[in-house]
């Protein structure tokens, strides 16, 4: 049942297969055997079992609320959540108890889906590994899987470090739909945050149009970038949950208040009309063999399957990297002015001037990497360095946008590129490199969809020679995700991408012959 396609399990819900209760105790129960991939931060047991059983009472008088009714989810932990414990994976916050949820929380609660808990990030969601939390780095599943197992030698749980990062920043998420605990997951998406690490994990990671969904609860990073991302196994289910979420929110005032329509993507898809754009600046340094010969090979399959395959240009692409950190940094230095210690978070134990209290509250309740980016951050916003850098980096963002209107109005539909440079990394060698510069690698196919505020899509095409996955991306046309989850899902369905396999994990190191059935 665990690895079942939301669609399949609410129908197993409705039919009686399966109780509600029964689904949340199976996710629960894998839950604790995966604890050591570190992708939960708050387990909220109690609460999804409560959860469980309201679902459960609604099924059995035939009045379920929608197809999320009774499906288990997890929430990235810089959404908001009533009375449960919001942290961002950092001193700062840790302790904090909001008294209200996030608008998208909220709807999916609205339709009975059963909170699991919350998951482990980059501390406030600046990283692009999961490896800046002071509760650990997130483990990538697939490290763990049959066959990456059986080719490395190693043994879940060990302390070993030779295991994948999960990528970032909602690493957390990926690593809970990817391990089975849940059938969806809310990210956040500032510059990739969740396409990456749905690419590492070998899962469909959504970020919705700028606009198109509500950033109400968000804790913000930047303002003008952040989108609330979706994880899910299927491109199927990302449309089900996107349907569930998506519009207007009067507590959102860079909501659009845009006609929204249901998601319905057809079974039998025909994407002979279509015209697919391969950016020729995506041919990045560093990019892999595997990786592009991958996106070659996916761009044969649309070509045989009637669509006209097109080289476009994106010029200003080689400059979205650094304007991105420039408009980053600024806006996070502007956000996190509001953590001084006075109205909730942490507060250091000074107490010899108002001033020494703000230092001191800030330097112990910040790590290294969001102290260096509210520094940057001051710096750029300077009043002799504003125009210099904040005022040019806007005028280069409104040109990247520029490129991707040019190439669609020239009748390109959507553009495929690769979704990060190479499979997932090491451990030992992702954090030989510090975290400005591996964000830079990281982010630099996703970054500039979110400068552009489009739609895009990762979708799982295939298992590197390592056992790891590789992912291309999907860009779209703003708010046509209904033509961009249609394409994405006919990828899906002809690459036939695996379900991943996991040992038997026990809280002990022991090999075990027998698997999850899944």
């Amino acid at each position: 049942m665990l690895g079942l396609t939301i669609r399949e399990v609410s129908l197993a819900l409705r039919e009686g297969r399966i109780s509600p209760k029964e689904l949340c105790q199976k996710c629960l129960k894998l839950i604790k055997k995966t604890k050591f991939l570190n992708s939960y931060i708050t387990v909220t047991e109690d609460l999804a079992l409560e959860q469980a059983e309201e679902a459960e009472i609604r099924f059995q008088r035939g009045k379920p609320l929608g197809p999320l009714d009774g499906i288990p989810v997890a929430v990235k932990d810089n959404f908001s959540t009533a009375n449960i414990e919001t942290t961002c994976a950092s001193v700062m916050l840790k302790g904090y108890i909001p008294p209200f949820n996030a608008t998208v929380v909220q709807k999916l609660l609205d339709q009975g889906a059963v909170l699991m808990g919350k998951t482990n990030l980059d501390e406030f969601a600046m990283g692009s590994g999961s490896t800046d939390s002071i509760f650990g780095p997130v483990r990538n599943p697939w490290s763990y899987s049959t066959h990456c197992r059986d080719r490395s030698g190693q043994t879940p749980g060990g302390g070993d470090s030779d295991w994948a990062v999960t990528g970032g920043s909602s690493g957390g998420s990926a690593a809970a739909v990817a391990s089975l605990t849940c059938f969806a997951s809310l990210g956040s998406d500032t510059g990739g945050s969740t396409r990456n690490p749905a690419a590492n994990c070998g899962i469909v990671g959504l970020k919705p149009t700028y606009g198109l969904l509500s950033r109400h609860g968000l804790i913000p990073l930047v303002n003008s970038l952040d989108v609330p991302g979706i994880m899910t196994r299927s491109v199927h289910d990302a449309a089900t949950v996107l349907g569930v979420l998506q519009g207007h929110d009067p507590k959102d005032s860079t909501t659009v208040d845009y006609p929204v329509t249901p998601i319905n993507l057809p079974d039998d898809i025909d994407v002979s009309s279509i015209c697919i754009g391969i950016p020729r600046e995506y041919h990045a340094p560093g990019l892999s063999s595997e990786t592009l010969s991958h996106w070659s090979r996916t761009a044969e399959l649309f070509e045989k399957a009637g669509a006209r395959v097109v080289e476009v240009s994106l010029p200003h692409t080689q400059h979205s990297i650094v304007c991105y950190h420039v408009l980053c940094v600024a806006e996070v230095a502007s956000n996190m002015a509001r953590f001084d210690g006075l109205e909730y978070g942490y507060r250091g134990a000074v107490d010899s001037s108002t001033e020494a209290m703000y230092a001191a509250t800030r330097h112990e309740g910040f790590n290294d990497v969001v102290r260096r980016r509210v520094l940057s951050g001051n710096y750029f916003l300077l009043k002799q360095n504003y125009d210099r850098y904040f005022v040019k980096a806007q005028k280069v963002r409104r040109l990247i946008a520029n490129d991707f209107a040019k190439v669609f109005s020239s009748g390109v539909d959507l553009l495929l590129t690769p979704t990060t440079l190479t499979e997932a990394i090491r451990y030992t060698d992702f954090t030989k490199e510090d975290n400005r510069t591996r964000s830079a690698q990281e982010d630099i196919f996703t970054q500039p969809v979110n400068m552009a505020g489009l739609p895009a899509v990762t979708v799982p095409v295939a298992l590197a020679s390592t056992r790891l996955p590789i992912s291309l991306q999907l860009i779209g046309q703003a708010f046509q995700e209904q033509k961009l989850l249609t394409v994405a899902n006919w990828l899906e369905q002809q690459v036939k991408f695996p379900l991943i396999e996991l040992p038997d994990m026990h809280e002990n190191t022991e090999k075990s012959s027998s698997s999850l059935a899944v």
